[in-house]
Protein backbone atom coordinates (compact mmCIF):
# COMPACT_ATOMS: atom_id res chain seq x y z
CA UNK A 1 0.00 0.00 0.00
CA UNK A 2 1.36 3.61 -1.27
CA UNK A 3 -0.01 7.23 -0.01
CA UNK A 4 -0.17 10.13 -2.14
CA UNK A 5 -0.03 13.49 -0.28
CA UNK A 6 -1.25 16.29 -2.69
CA UNK A 7 -1.17 19.84 -1.25
CA UNK A 8 -3.36 22.46 -2.85
CA UNK A 9 -2.96 25.72 -1.53
CA UNK A 10 -3.01 29.43 -2.67
CA UNK A 11 -4.83 33.09 -2.30
CA UNK A 12 -8.23 33.26 -0.31
CA UNK A 13 -11.31 32.60 -2.75
CA UNK A 14 -8.69 30.86 -5.54
CA UNK A 15 -11.11 28.04 -6.06
CA UNK A 16 -9.02 25.44 -3.60
CA UNK A 17 -12.16 23.44 -2.05
CA UNK A 18 -13.88 23.24 -4.98
CA UNK A 19 -11.35 21.81 -7.12
CA UNK A 20 -10.52 19.62 -3.98
CA UNK A 21 -13.76 18.23 -4.42
CA UNK A 22 -13.63 17.67 -7.87
CA UNK A 23 -10.54 15.53 -7.52
CA UNK A 24 -12.03 13.74 -4.96
CA UNK A 25 -15.09 12.48 -6.56
CA UNK A 26 -12.52 11.80 -10.11
CA UNK A 27 -9.49 10.06 -8.04
CA UNK A 28 -10.05 6.46 -6.45
CA UNK A 29 -9.41 5.57 -3.05
CA UNK A 30 -9.29 9.77 -2.49
CA UNK A 31 -9.63 11.75 0.91
CA UNK A 32 -9.48 15.22 1.61
CA UNK A 33 -8.59 17.42 4.45
CA UNK A 34 -8.80 20.78 4.97
CA UNK A 35 -6.79 23.75 7.09
CA UNK A 36 -10.02 25.69 7.34
CA UNK A 37 -10.72 22.95 10.05
CA UNK A 38 -7.70 23.87 12.10
CA UNK A 39 -8.69 27.59 13.20
CA UNK A 40 -8.69 28.64 16.80
CA UNK A 41 -11.90 29.80 18.28
CA UNK A 42 -11.78 33.74 17.85
CA UNK A 43 -10.62 34.67 21.11
CA UNK A 44 -7.69 33.14 20.79
CA UNK A 45 -6.96 34.90 17.50
CA UNK A 46 -4.44 37.75 18.29
CA UNK A 47 -6.21 41.17 17.54
CA UNK A 48 -3.78 43.78 16.16
CA UNK A 49 -3.88 47.92 16.85
CA UNK A 50 -6.45 48.50 14.08
CA UNK A 51 -8.88 45.49 15.44
CA UNK A 52 -8.08 43.38 12.84
CA UNK A 53 -8.35 39.52 13.61
CA UNK A 54 -5.15 37.99 12.20
CA UNK A 55 -6.56 34.97 10.79
CA UNK A 56 -4.40 35.10 7.91
CA UNK A 57 -0.74 33.94 9.85
CA UNK A 58 0.35 30.46 10.99
CA UNK A 59 -0.77 31.44 14.51
CA UNK A 60 -4.30 31.45 13.49
CA UNK A 61 -3.99 27.90 13.38
CA UNK A 62 -3.93 24.98 15.43
CA UNK A 63 -0.33 23.41 13.28
CA UNK A 64 0.44 20.81 14.84
CA UNK A 65 -2.62 19.52 15.01
CA UNK A 66 -3.41 19.43 11.10
CA UNK A 67 0.31 18.03 10.77
CA UNK A 68 -0.91 15.28 13.37
CA UNK A 69 -3.67 14.11 11.40
CA UNK A 70 -2.06 14.15 7.99
CA UNK A 71 0.51 11.83 9.69
CA UNK A 72 -2.43 9.91 11.04
CA UNK A 73 -4.01 9.13 7.94
CA UNK A 74 -0.70 8.01 6.06
CA UNK A 75 0.11 5.70 8.64
CA UNK A 76 -3.65 3.93 8.10
CA UNK A 77 -5.75 5.76 5.25
CA UNK A 78 -8.07 2.72 4.92
CA UNK A 79 -9.30 3.50 8.67
CA UNK A 80 -10.06 6.95 7.98
CA UNK A 81 -13.31 6.95 6.08
CA UNK A 82 -11.96 6.78 2.81
CA UNK A 83 -14.63 6.07 0.06
CA UNK A 84 -13.32 3.29 -2.05
CA UNK A 85 -16.23 3.11 -4.56
CA UNK A 86 -15.54 3.40 -8.21
CA UNK A 87 -14.63 6.98 -9.58
CA UNK A 88 -16.73 8.95 -11.72
CA UNK A 89 -14.45 9.11 -14.53
CA UNK A 90 -13.10 5.23 -14.30
CA UNK A 91 -9.93 5.25 -16.71
CA UNK A 92 -7.41 2.49 -18.45
CA UNK A 93 -4.86 5.47 -16.19
CA UNK A 94 -6.80 4.40 -13.05
CA UNK A 95 -5.89 0.48 -13.37
CA UNK A 96 -4.03 -1.65 -10.66
CA UNK A 97 -3.80 1.72 -8.28
CA UNK A 98 -6.24 0.31 -5.79
CA UNK A 99 -2.90 0.01 -3.48
CA UNK A 100 -2.96 3.47 -3.60
CA UNK A 101 -4.50 6.33 -1.54
CA UNK A 102 -4.66 9.53 -1.85
CA UNK A 103 -5.02 12.77 0.76
CA UNK A 104 -5.93 16.34 -0.69
CA UNK A 105 -4.82 18.78 1.48
CA UNK A 106 -6.64 22.35 0.72
CA UNK A 107 -5.77 25.48 2.60
CA UNK A 108 -4.31 29.18 2.35
CA UNK A 109 -0.92 28.53 4.37
CA UNK A 110 0.34 24.73 3.01
CA UNK A 111 4.02 25.26 2.31
CA UNK A 112 5.22 27.80 5.13
CA UNK A 113 4.98 25.44 7.75
CA UNK A 114 8.25 23.35 7.67
CA UNK A 115 6.93 20.48 9.20
CA UNK A 116 4.73 20.05 6.52
CA UNK A 117 6.79 20.30 3.96
CA UNK A 118 8.37 17.11 4.18
CA UNK A 119 4.94 15.59 3.62
CA UNK A 120 3.52 16.31 0.22
CA UNK A 121 4.31 14.34 -2.95
CA UNK A 122 2.77 17.39 -5.62
CA UNK A 123 1.99 21.18 -4.44
CA UNK A 124 -0.26 23.01 -6.26
CA UNK A 125 -0.24 26.84 -5.65
CA UNK A 126 -3.60 28.87 -6.84
CA UNK A 127 -3.10 32.91 -7.55
CA UNK A 128 -5.40 35.75 -8.20
CA UNK A 129 -4.88 39.17 -9.23
CA UNK A 130 -5.57 41.91 -6.55
CA UNK A 131 -8.96 42.83 -8.18
CA UNK A 132 -10.37 39.33 -9.18
CA UNK A 133 -9.38 38.15 -5.29
CA UNK A 134 -11.02 41.96 -3.61
CA UNK A 135 -14.29 40.89 -5.77
CA UNK A 136 -14.37 37.69 -5.27
CA UNK A 137 -13.80 37.84 -1.45
CA UNK A 138 -16.26 40.49 -1.02
CA UNK A 139 -18.86 37.91 -2.45
CA UNK A 140 -18.61 35.81 0.57
CA UNK A 141 -19.88 35.73 4.14
CA UNK A 142 -17.35 34.93 6.77
CA UNK A 143 -17.61 34.20 10.33
CA UNK A 144 -16.69 36.67 11.78
CA UNK A 145 -17.25 39.08 8.82
CA UNK A 146 -14.80 41.11 7.06
CA UNK A 147 -14.50 44.56 8.85
CA UNK A 148 -14.08 47.23 6.40
CA UNK A 149 -10.10 47.62 4.89
CA UNK A 150 -9.60 43.96 6.53
CA UNK A 151 -8.79 42.68 2.76
CA UNK A 152 -6.91 45.59 1.96
CA UNK A 153 -5.24 45.94 5.52
CA UNK A 154 -4.73 42.71 6.57
CA UNK A 155 -5.62 39.69 3.86
CA UNK A 156 -3.94 40.72 0.86
CA UNK A 157 -0.87 41.90 2.67
CA UNK A 158 -0.18 38.51 4.22
CA UNK A 159 -1.01 36.67 0.84
CA UNK A 160 1.64 38.73 -0.93
CA UNK A 161 4.13 38.20 2.51
CA UNK A 162 3.60 34.38 2.01
CA UNK A 163 3.69 33.90 -1.30
CA UNK A 164 7.26 35.89 -1.57
CA UNK A 165 8.61 33.39 1.14
CA UNK A 166 7.24 30.88 -1.17
CA UNK A 167 8.91 31.76 -4.36
CA UNK A 168 12.17 32.65 -2.77
CA UNK A 169 12.47 29.55 -0.70
CA UNK A 170 10.30 26.91 -1.76
CA UNK A 171 10.94 24.39 -5.30
CA UNK A 172 8.68 21.73 -7.45
CA UNK A 173 5.33 24.20 -6.74
CA UNK A 174 3.00 24.22 -9.52
CA UNK A 175 1.41 27.55 -9.79
CA UNK A 176 -1.69 27.42 -11.18
CA UNK A 177 -3.91 30.57 -12.59
CA UNK A 178 -7.37 30.92 -10.60
CA UNK A 179 -8.93 32.82 -13.22
CA UNK A 180 -8.64 29.91 -15.83
CA UNK A 181 -11.85 27.75 -15.29
CA UNK A 182 -13.27 25.47 -13.13
CA UNK A 183 -13.58 22.95 -15.39
CA UNK A 184 -8.94 23.65 -17.27
CA UNK A 185 -7.71 23.65 -13.97
CA UNK A 186 -9.50 20.17 -13.31
CA UNK A 187 -8.22 18.52 -16.21
CA UNK A 188 -4.61 20.29 -15.68
CA UNK A 189 -4.14 18.89 -11.54
CA UNK A 190 -6.15 15.22 -12.69
CA UNK A 191 -3.91 14.47 -15.58
CA UNK A 192 -0.96 15.54 -12.92
CA UNK A 193 -2.33 13.36 -10.44
CA UNK A 194 -2.34 10.77 -12.75
CA UNK A 195 1.05 10.99 -14.32
CA UNK A 196 2.49 10.37 -10.43
CA UNK A 197 -0.14 7.20 -9.82
CA UNK A 198 1.83 6.11 -13.10
CA UNK A 199 5.30 6.89 -11.26
CA UNK A 200 4.02 4.85 -7.85
CA UNK A 201 2.57 2.02 -10.33
CA UNK A 202 5.73 1.78 -11.98
CA UNK A 203 8.00 1.54 -8.73
CA UNK A 204 5.72 -1.26 -7.40
CA UNK A 205 5.95 -3.47 -11.20
CA UNK A 206 9.83 -3.10 -10.89
CA UNK A 207 9.94 -3.87 -7.29
CA UNK A 208 8.10 -6.83 -7.61
CA UNK A 209 9.47 -7.76 -10.84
Amino acid sequence: MKVLVIGLGGVTNGGKTTLAEKLKKMLPNCDMISQDDFFKPEPEVETDERGFKLYDVLDALYMDEMVKSIRNWMKSPTSSGVLTEEPQNTCDNLKDTEDVYILIVEGFLLYNYEPLNELWNRRYFLTLPYEECKRRRSTRVYQPADTPGYFDGHVWPMYLKYKNELEENASNIVYLDGTKSQEELLSCVYSDIIQELKKLREGNQQVTA
